[in-house]
C-alpha cells in the first residue's frame, strides 16, 4: 500500500493530476499505519495476518 501511494503520489506530482497527489498521500498514511500496527504484534481487524 505505502507502494502504491508512493507511485500515486509521484504520478500526480509528474502529471500534474490533484487527486492522484492526494490518494497517494492517504495510501501512503493508512499504508504506514498498518505497518506500525502489524509490527507490533497487535490484530488489525480481528486478524493477526493477512494470509
Amino acid at each position: 500500500m505505502i507502494i502504491l501511494g508512493l507511485i500515486l503520489l509521484l504520478l500526480g506530482f509528474a502529471l500534474g493530476i490533484g487527486i492522484l497527489w492526494t490518494i497517494g498521500i492517504v495510501l501512503i498514511i493508512i499504508g504506514a499505519v498498518l505497518w506500525v500496527l502489524g509490527s507490533t504484534d497487535r490484530a488489525v481487524a480481528g486478524r493477526r495476518h493477512y494470509w
